[in-house]
């Protein structure tokens, strides 16, 4: 993209802003160093399209926006149509200026019909007209919905969409008939009652009332049926099917669905409430709220009390439903003093079905994306490294961490994890997994030892880049096994951290190990740098996990026996069943295997070589 010559007080970092952008469909809205809303779109795939803006060419408004944009907040939906109904409405509260000025004026479009044809058309009005001639539907945010609009209208109901002076000349159908885009009105082929009837049936669900003329369709359908004409209930079936396809069920189809949803999402270092508004079964958009945190309030409680200061310290909109994403404390009391302060009765629950659930889980995942994309932000994660190389007493921020955990059930399908940050974030092309072999089940020492002493050989093999920080997931034990690796290989420049959970396993009471068992070092709960190191080992511990569980279900599926020679499907049906599964062959000795029917003792031994090398 070309240089823009608008001057900004810092550039917006695309590329670091879209690695935590979803792939949902959704709307976004550009804002500028002042926070004001210079543009609002929606997209089926928010990834793609926002990276649209920032590479490939662009024609000069479009740069002149995306020179101004300091930040970019996005909403997710269920559905692309939910996206664009949230789209309008934003547009038509916020008015944004690239929406207005990309458009070809600042009038907003409508949909036409007259009163004064037999056939009328549905045509494209840019300025609504004083005399009373017709109904105008709108009015429409943009050209491009009104066309949507009229293209999806002339598709359904085949109504059509040529000038009166063309339709009074025409003596056969035109290339929209033969296509099945109109229904020929301009050579009598359908008559006026049922053009009519198309007609009203297409601004009914222009106006939203697309379930009404489902529901008329269907009837009319069933009385064809009824009198043997198919070929009349079979293009009846079509348009019903295509209007099902239009009112593409969402969670907001419910027209007296009144309610603000709630979603709390916490991670280390960060937390966010995301507000959903759904008037009338339609979102109206979401609003995002991180609170300080200061007394380390549990989720509920500290849900409820944002919630009470929402409504009872502030002049909003009370609505008759509020839905959380955690049971709320005290939630008899809040719901009586929001239904004594709004005059009427207000719900408020957690507990839901249906479509709320719905909402309540859209609330859920905007509350996780804007949490994300927070701490993502290049500023916070700097903040984090200073912090975290004051608490070192280091002479330079470390530009490289490595976290590694250990994952295995009971010891089954052992795996250890890599992952590495730097002060982009995560940097997961270079995150591993290491399965490991070999080792006694359980023993997490002797799988950390294999899993370091693999690491930094390759890395000693110039395979990659030593890190500036170690960090392993576990304590004293655990910490001595990554220093004597790192002895024996002769590793220097890596500072070593251990972390250990505290007593009650609680986030923000872990011990650090700093080189040596005998150094300790703990952090505030509110420290930056705790929470750095909480982030990387949180992502450790998922990364193990995962590996764990995809090595032990991929086992599962695909016993070792089955490539043992001379084992066959009887015979490893015996072996399972003899000693309850896998992990009881692997323990069995070989006298123990000689034992299971169809099974000898030269058998046996092979199995026993197979399994234990």
């Amino acid at each position: 993209m070309s240089e823009s010559s608008i001057d900004t007080p810092s550039r917006f970092d695309a590329k670091h802003f879209l690695k935590s952008v979803s792939e949902s469909p959704g709307v976004y809205r550009m804002l500028d160093e002042q926070a004001n809303v210079l543009y609002v779109g929606k997209a089926k795939r928010l990834k793609p399209r926002l990276a649209s803006y920032f590479r490939g060419a662009l024609n000069a408004k479009t740069q002149a926006l995306v020179a101004r944009i300091q930040d970019i907040q996005v909403t997710i939906t269920r559905s692309e149509t939910e996206a664009l109904l949230l789209e309008q409405t934003l547009i038509k509260e916020l008015r944004p200026p690239y929406n207005i000025l990309l458009r070809d004026d600042k009038s907003y479009p409508y949909v036409f019909v007259t009163d004064r044809h037999p056939y009328p058309a549905l045509e494209f009005k840019r300025v609504r007209q004083k005399r009373r001639d017709g109904r105008y539907l709108g009015p429409y945010p943009s050209s491009t919905a009104v066309r949507e609009s009229l293209s999806l209208m002339q598709k359904i109901f085949r109504i059509r969409n040529c000038e009166d002076s063309v339709f009074a000349h025409r003596q056969r159908p035109c290339l929209q008939y033969q296509i099945k885009r109109c229904s020929a009105p301009c050579v009598d082929n359908i008559s006026e009652a049922d053009y009519r009837q198309d007609v009203e049936h297409a601004v009914m669900c222009l106006e939203g009332r697309s379930e009404q003329v489902t529901q008329q369709l269907t009837a009319s359908m069933e009385r064809a049926s009824d009198s043997l004409d198919f070929e009349e209930a079979a293009r009846l079936r079509d348009q019903i099917q295509q209007l099902r396809r239009l009112q593409e069920k969402q969670y907001v189809d419910n027209t007296d669905g009144d309610a603000d949803v709630f979603a709390l999402a916490e991670q280390p270092g960060g937390l966010c409430v995301s507000v959903l508004a759904i008037r009338q079964g339609r979102m109206l958009g979401a609003r995002h709220y991180q609170p300080d945190n200061g007394l380390d309030l549990g989720a509920s409680e500290l849900l409820s009390e944002f919630v009470s200061q929402f409504y009872l310290g502030q002049s909003k909109e009370i609505p008759l439903e509020i839905i959380a994403s955690h049971p709320l404390m005290d939630s008899e009391l809040l719901q009586s003093a929001l239904s004594e302060h709004a005059g009427r009765r207000v719900r408020v629950t957690s507990q839901v079905r249906g479509h709320r659930a719905q909402w309540r889980r859209l609330a859920i995942t905007n509350a996780e994306q804007h949490l994300a994309t927070q701490l993502a932000n290049r500023s916070q994660l700097g903040k984090r490294f200073e912090s975290l190389r004051e608490a070192l007493d280091m002479p330079t921020a470390p530009a490289r961490l490595e976290c590694f955990d250990i994952s295995h059930s009971h010891g089954e399908a052992t795996v250890a994890s890599c992952v590495v940050f730097d002060q982009n974030g995560p940097a997961k092309s270079d995150y591993r997994r290491f399965n490991i072999e070999g080792v006694a089940a359980g023993d997490d020492y002797a799988a950390m030892r294999q899993a370091l002493t693999r690491r930094f050989k390759r890395l000693q093999k110039g395979e990659g880049k030593l890190p500036d920080i170690l960090i392993v997931d576990g304590g004293k034990g655990q910490l001595n096994m990554a220093r004597e690796v790192l002895v024996e290989l002769e590793v220097v420049g890596v500072a070593l951290i251990g972390v250990a959970k505290g007593t009650t396993r609680k986030a923000g009471l872990e011990t650090l190990f700093i080189e040596t068992v005998d150094r300790t070092l703990n952090l505030d709960t509110s420290s930056p740098a705790l929470h750095l190191i909480q982030h990387i080992r949180d992502e450790a511990h998922r990364f193990a996990i995962t590996g764990h569980r995809q090595r032990r279900d991929k086992q599962r599926r695909t016993s070792s026996l089955q490539d043992i020679p001379g084992i066959g499907p009887k015979r490893r049906r015996e072996l399972l069943r003899f000693f309850g599964g896998l992990q009881g062959v692997r323990k069995a000795t070989r006298d123990d295997l000689s034992r299971v029917p169809g099974i000898n003792e030269q058998m046996a031994a092979t199995i026993h070589q197979a399994l234990h090398g």
